[in-house]
Parts: C-alpha cells; structure tokens; sequence
C-alpha cells in the first residue's frame, strides 16, 4: 500500500504529541495516587482516633458529673452534718447513704464500688457490687490530697491485667470531719475496652498509656509487664503534639515499622492507634501497576489509532477531492463526489458538487440567454416604462405636496398678518393721537390681537411636537368643576357678543376630580367651544358633561347650532390645515389646526374626539378623556360647588404689604421697563441687571428676597448665574424667565436650581400668584428667625460665647508677642466669623481689618488693628446690652 507524504508528515507530528501527555499524564497518576492514599490513611486514622476520644472523653465527663451529683446528695450531707447523736441514729443515716450508693449502682452498671472517705482514707461509708470490703487505701491518695482540685479521675491497672477508673470528689465544710470528705467511685471502664478494640484498619493495633510509659489499654493480648521505655514515649507524645500520620517503631511491645496518629486525654492520658506501615500503600500499588501498564499501551496503540481515525476522516476525502479537481480542470462537469457525512468535509464535499452544479446552470444559462436575448431586452424596454411611469405620478405628488405646503404658507401668512395689521395699526394711531378718545378701546383691540396671534404659535408648536411624537402631557388630580368654570369664563364673553346661549349641563352624581393634564384638557375644550362659538350665527351653544364607570371616561359633548357640515367635509376636518371648505376661511377665518390638535391631545389623555354634524343644524362634539382612577374609587360631586371670587393680586398685595427686595436681571431693556411697570403696581421698586455676572454679583452683596432671571443673556447665562449662585449658598427663590417652555427646557431650569418658571410674554397674573407665593414662603422663614434671636436659648449661647471673650484676648496678644504670625490670622478669621454670627459687630468688623493687614504683610497697619480688635473685645465685656437685641439691629 502506497503512503503518502501528508501520511508521514502527520505520524512524525502526532506520536510526540500524544507520547509526551501520556508520560506525564502516568507520572502525574502515580504521585496523586501516592498522595491520595496517604492524605486517605491520614483522614481515616485521624478521624478514628479523635472519635474515640471524644468517646472516652465523654465516658468520662458522665462519671464525673455522677460523681458532682452524688457528692451534692442531701442524704450524704446530713450523714456528714452528724454531731454525736445516737448510735441508732448514726446507724439510721448511713443505711440511707447506702441506700443512695446502691440506687447510682443500679442506675449506672459499670459502677463496682462507692465509698466515702476522710483524709486519712478511712471508710466512712462503702457500698460494692461484689459486697467486698472497703479498700485500705488508693495508690493515688496522696496524689488527691496534694492537688488542688475538686474533682479527679485515675486509671489503675489491676493485676489481673484489667484496668479500673476511680473518680473522686472533695466535699467540703463537714462538721463530723476534721477537714473534707472525698467521694471515690471505681468504675469498669467497658466504654474504653470497646473503643480500643474498634480499629480504622485490620491488623492495626490502639493502646492507651500514661505519661510514664504504663499500657492500661491495648488491643493485642494484656500486656502486663510490658512498660514503653523513654524514646517510645516521646514517639508518641511527638505525635499527638503535631497531630498527624507518622512513622513509629515500638519495640517494647514487638510493633516495629508502624505508622501511627496519637491523641492526648485529659491529664497525663494518651491514646495511640497504629497500622503496619506496609498496608498503608497496598491499595495503591495495584493502582500504580495498572497505570504504568496502561501509559505503556497508549504510547504504542494511540499514534496507531490517531493515524489510522485521521487518514480515514481527512486524509482519503482530500485525495478524492484533489482527483475531483483535477478532473474537473479537464472540462469534465458530470463529476460527484459522494456525500455521506454532514461534518466539515461532508460540507466541502456538497459545496463542491453545488459549485460543479452552479457551472452546468450558468453554461445552460448562457445558451439561453444567448436563444433569447431579444426577448429580454423587449421585457426590459417595457420594464423602463412602468418605471417612468412611477416617476411622473411621485412627481405630481411631489408637486401637489409643495402646492400644499404654498397653500399653508400663505394661509400662516394671512393669519399672521391679520392680528399684526391690528396691532401695528393701533400702536401708530396712539403714538400720533395718545390723547384720542377712543386709546382705551384701541389698547384692548392691540391685546385681543396679540393674544390671537400667541395662540395662532402655540397650535403652530403643539403640531410639530405631536408630529415629531415629543409631546409630554402630566398626570395630575384636576378638579372637573374648576376646569370647566375657566373654559365658561373664556367662552362666555363669546357668546354675549354674539348674542348665543351658552349651557353647562352636568349628569350628576359625577366624580369630582379626574387624574389628567388639566393645561392640555382645557385647551381641548376651549378649542372646540370656540370653534362651536366661530360658526353659530345664532341659536346657542351647550356642553353636556358625563361620566361613564365602566370605562373610566368622561364625556364632554359641545352641541351648537351652527352652519353644520357634509360627510365629506367632516372626514377632512382633523386634518392640519384643512377646513371642511375653503370658503369657510375666507368667511369666518383660521388656520385649521384647532381639531387636528384637539383630536391628537385628547388620544394623548386616553380619550377622542369624534362629531357628529348636519349641513344647516348644527354639530356636535363628543370628546372623551381619561379619568385614570386605576382602581380606586372617586369622590363624587352630588351637588355643584358655589362660585368662588376670581384672584385678584393687585389687592393681595396690598392686603400683604410686603418689604420686599427685588432683582431683576433681563438683558431686553424694553422687557425690564414692562416687568418694572408691573412690579410697580404692586409696590415693588426692582434692583435691575443686564446679565448673569452682574446678577451673581449683586445678589452676594444684597439681602434680596426673590431674584427673577432670564435665561437667556449675554456674558453669563442663567442657567450658570443660578448654579453659581447656589453654590455660594445662597437659598433664596429664583424664579425663571423664558421664552423656551418646552419640557425638557423646564426640567433643565429646575435642575439647576430654579424653584419656579414663568413663559414669555409673562402674563401678569401668574407672575403676581409666584410672587405672592414665594414672598410669603420668605416671610413665614423671616418669623421663625426673628422668634429664634428672642429666644432664651439663643440668649443663652450668646451669652456663652461672651465668656469665651477674655480667652480669645489672651490668645490673640499671646500670638502679637511671639510673632506667629499665621496663629494670629487663623485666629482673627475664627473671631471674624464667629462675632459676626452672634451680634458682635465691631469685633467682627476690628478682625476682619486685621486679617487683611495680616494677609497682605502689610507691617505698618498690623500693631493698629491689633490694638482696634483688643480694644473692641474689652469695649464689649465691659457693656451689658441685651444679645438679641444687638444681633437683630445688626442684622437687619
């Protein structure tokens, strides 16, 4: 069989590749395997032996509480508060301590014996489960009467190769005693057996021991005389010391080459648990075998494997694809590879027969495009005519939109022409005739038109914010009365001139307010009464008011007895700039934006608007809104409200009487002299300004009480004139003045700093409502301080402060003799502020002078003002005027 050089190339690359891993893949196997067993070993002993010592540890922490109850026994201590009573009644009292010795025996079954002894180790009393006689003495008494403890425990081998616990317990204050009495109860330890004879492993081998070397427990056969000798010991201790798995020879007892893990017990007590250490890797040397045996099996058979899996997945389909290609090169198109696999070369094999296959369509293409080439080029031809078709009729609409867009210039230009006429024609007669009789009537004429034309710009921006879709409408609680009441003052004078009947009729019971934009809602209204007021030459007018609770809508239906309009005519009349006939603009005028807005505002409220209409009967509007309750259920409005008086700021005013500082700062001078005239009819004389540096400026200097800032002047902005402002702390109301009253516009003011905004032109009676609002917010501020500097408490602290006066004079000519000239400055600027805060104006105004002397080392003037600042600090403890009172005069 032929081998390829791709073949070869491949072998020489992949047999290092996969050699190298599985050697050090082995490598790694064997060391983890051999940290593993050892670290399992670890965790394995470990565990045992600590297990077992919190189970001997427990075992004895029972008997020893046993051992505290007995010795608390009221039977045992009336025993031993015995004072020379009877002989039966000394025999009386120690039956019930027996009886008390054999009830714990019963109760406890590894409890041989129970005897309470003096210090001489005397029986006083004995009870023993093999009814044997009371020891003569323990070989750990003395032991117990050395130790300072209460409590004790002992384990004592036995000869018989056992090994018993004593526990005993010191009782003191005994009266039948020369000194104390001691409780020792001998114990089977069978708990100790069972835990030395439990084992983590076979073969493995526990004991415990003394401190000494003395075995009292192992595992093998009872090693009697067998003593650990001195080195076996501290093997051991060294183990329980560092807590771990370690090497350990035991020749004493015959155990050498073990590993071991050791724990010490309470007192000199130790328990030691060990293995052979070659049973520590037997598990593990199976393991290594296998691994070395298979790390051998993959660096021969794997390299096999990879060759032969590659040589048949990529190898012979690249062959197949090169014999394809050449052939192809030949000019033959009836070649296909066959296609079993949907990996990559399955997808390379389909992309080429796809290719073979685009090449046999293109060449049968090109036969028949050659065949009928003048077909196509006849579809072409035709295909261009449709399209210049397509052109001529986009462009009749291009033509008819800017027809359209002549129509509305011209209509925008009469209509804004038409009040201008007014206006300007007015003024000219006033300014040649200002005497004439009739100035009265034309002044009104000159407002009614320029309002006419302010509400003619406003539709104009209301369109293209509803078009550019940045319209914002507010949600807030309107009352539906009051709302109502504002569109009948407006409508109503219409109607009078017009000699109309106007009717409100309300559906009552009705909620009594609504959640909506009570701005947007009443200009919906006004529009559409007015337009109603517009085309009934006589007859009347009327808005029927509704509420309907299964949609939460409320119906406000204008109903006039106008001119009437066709179908068609009303399918055009919420179009912008379009009026249901052109005949109609000439006649009554307008723009015919009212609807269109009408309509779009009230879709932004949750409702419609929709009409209803008769050619020479009139039209009715149906608008419905919103009341946005979510869930909740309103107030309703059983009976309608009594008219309340119209505001009417001139005479709050003049009822308030306010002392109130103003600025002003508008750059406009013919704006300054109209804002200053309406300022003046309420008695304010306002400081004036140009711009915002000049504002910043002033109002450090001045106590001003409200400042109105335009937005828009040269040098400074207000908007950088309010922030610096109330960085410099200054926490009066600024009120903005601007002719940008979009949103946003409003957002920006108010996030700098402004507390309220007022549109241009400025309509006198929302300027008079902030002004009135914001001077009494001032006025309320000023009360509360006046009653804080006459309160006692401030006395008090001011009078505080008096005292520290004499100190402050000490520093200061302790500071001029020693020349430390930065101590004397600091100190002056601490005085200059702290005196002035507190009324003390003439050492506020001496420390002021010689900080300045001070920071301009200016040598001259220093020895002058220190000698003005010390003499007014003595002027002012040598006089005792009331605090408050200085401080209020100098403030104000």
């Amino acid at each position: 069989m032929k081998i390829s050089k791709l073949s070869i190339k491949l072998l020489r690359y992949i047999t290092p590749l996969v050699v190298l891993p599985s050697l050090f893949l082995g490598g790694f196997t064997l060391t983890t395997v051999t940290n593993s067993t050892q670290q399992q070993a670890q965790l394995t002993v470990s565990s045992f032996v600590e297990q077992q010592q919190q189970k001997i540890l427990s075992y004895i922490k029972i008997y020893q509480s046993t051992t505290k109850l007995l010795s608390t026994s009221p039977v045992l201590s009336d025993y031993l508060t015995y004072n020379g009573e009877s002989q039966f009644e000394k025999s009386k009292r120690q039956m019930a301590l027996q009886d008390v010795f054999a009830s714990y025996s019963e109760a406890y079954p590894d409890i041989l014996s129970i005897n309470l002894v003096n210090q001489q180790s005397e029986s006083l009393a004995y009870n023993a489960r093999n009814l044997s006689n009371p020891p003569n003495s323990y070989p750990f008494f003395a032991q117990v009467l050395a130790s300072n403890l209460s409590q004790q425990y002992f384990m004592v081998p036995t000869d018989e190769g056992t090994t018993h616990l004593f526990f005993v317990q010191q009782i003191l204050n005994s009266s039948s005693v020369s000194a104390a009495s001691y409780v020792v109860i001998k114990v089977d330890p069978s708990i100790i057996h069972y835990s030395i004879f439990e084992s983590p492993y076979k073969s493995a081998f526990n004991t415990l021991i003394t401190g000494n070397g003395e075995i009292l427990f192992s595992s093998s056969t009872p090693l009697k005389t067998v003593k650990l000798d001195h080195n076996e010991v501290e093997q051991i201790k060294y183990l329980s010391e560092h807590e771990e798995l370690d090497r350990i020879n035991l020749n004493s007892i015959d155990k050498p080459n073990m590993v071991g893990y050791a724990v010490q017990l309470s007192d000199d007590y130790y328990y030691l648990s060990t293995i052979p250490n070659h049973l520590l890797y037997e598990s593990g040397q199976a393991i290594k075998s296998l691994t070395a045996l298979i790390v051998i099996l993959s660096i021969i058979a794997l390299p096999i494997l990879v060759f032969i899996v590659v040589k048949k997945l990529l190898i012979n389909p690249i062959e197949l694809l090169g014999e394809a290609s050449h052939r192809v090169g030949d000019g033959d198109l009836s070649v296909f590879l066959p296609n079993q696999n949907t990996d990559e070369v399955g997808k390379l094999f389909q992309d080429f027969n796809y290719m073979i296959k685009q090449i046999r369509d293109f060449q049968g293409e090109l036969e028949d495009y050659k065949l009928h080439l003048e077909e196509k080029v006849d579809n072409r031809t035709l295909a261009l005519e449709r399209m210049n078709q397509q052109l001529e009729t986009a462009y009749t609409q291009a033509e008819q939109a800017n027809e359209l867009k002549s129509h509305f210039l011209a209509n925008m230009s009469h209509e804004i022409r038409t009040p201008l006429t007014a206006i300007i024609g007015f003024t000219e007669q006033l300014l040649h005739n200002p005497d004439t009789q009739y100035s009265q009537r034309h002044l009104e004429t000159m407002l009614r038109n320029s309002k006419h034309l302010l509400e003619l710009i406003n539709n104009i921006l209301d369109l293209s914010k509803i078009e550019a879709e940045k319209l914002a409408v507010d949600q807030s609680e309107v009352d539906l009365q009051g709302i109502v009441d504002d569109v009948v003052d407006i409508i109503e004078p219409l109607c009078e001139q017009k000699e109309l009947t106007l009717s409100i009729n309300y559906q009552l019971p009705i909620p009594r307010t609504l959640n909506s934009d009570s701005t947007r809602l009443k200009q919906i209204l006004i529009d559409i009464c007015s337009n109603a007021v517009k085309f009934t030459e006589y007859g009347s007018v009327g808005m029927d008011i509704s509420y309907d609770q299964s949609t939460e809508l409320f119906e406000f239906v204008i109903t006039d007895t106008g001119i009437g309009m066709s179908q068609g005519e009303i399918e055009r009349i919420f179009k912008p700039f379009e009026q249901a006939d052109s005949t109609i603009t000439r006649r009554f005028g307008g723009t015919g934006l009212g609807l269109c807005i009408a309509k779009n505002l009230a879709q932004l409220l949750g409702g419609n608007v929709n009409v209803k209409s008769q050619q020479g009967v009139g039209s009715q509007f149906i608008v419905t809104i919103n009341a946005n309750y979510h869930g909740k259920v309103p107030d309703m409005l059983e009976a309608l409200d009594a008219p309340t008086s119209k505001d009417n700021i001139s005479q709050e005013f003049a009822d308030t009487q306010f002392d109130a500082r103003l600025l002003l700062a508008e750059d406009n001078p013919d704006n300054q002299e109209l804002i200053c005239l309406m300022l003046n009819a309420w008695g304010i004389t306002p400081d004036l300004v140009n711009n915002g540096a000049q504002a910043v400026e002033k109002a450090l200097v001045n106590d001003y009480q409200i400042i109105l800032m335009d937005m828009q002047m040269p040098v400074m902005g207000g908007i950088e004139a309010v922030q610096m402002l109330r960085h410099a702390a200054y926490d009066g109301p600024i009120i903005a003045l601007t002719a940008n009253v979009m949103k946003h516009d409003i957002d920006a003011y108010l996030k700098a700093g402004c507390d309220a905004t007022l549109a241009k032109p400025i309509d006198r009676l929302q300027l008079g409502k902030v002004l009135l609002k914001h001077l009494q917010i001032q006025a309320a501020s000023d009360s509360k301080w006046d009653s804080l500097l006459k309160s006692e408490k401030f006395a008090q602290i001011t009078q505080n402060y008096k005292r520290k006066l004499p100190n402050y004079l000490a520093q200061l000519e302790q500071h001029y003799q020693a020349q430390d000239w930065d101590a004397l400055r600091a100190l002056a600027h601490s005085l200059k502020g702290s005196a002035g805060c507190f009324g003390f104006m003439n050492i506020h105004s001496a420390a002021q002078t010689l900080e300045e002397s001070l920071r301009t080392n200016d040598e001259s003037h220093w020895h002058y003002a220190m000698l003005s600042l010390s003499e007014a600090i003595k002027y002012t403890l040598k006089k005792q005027p009331s605090n408050t009172e200085s401080y209020s005069q100098s403030q104000s």
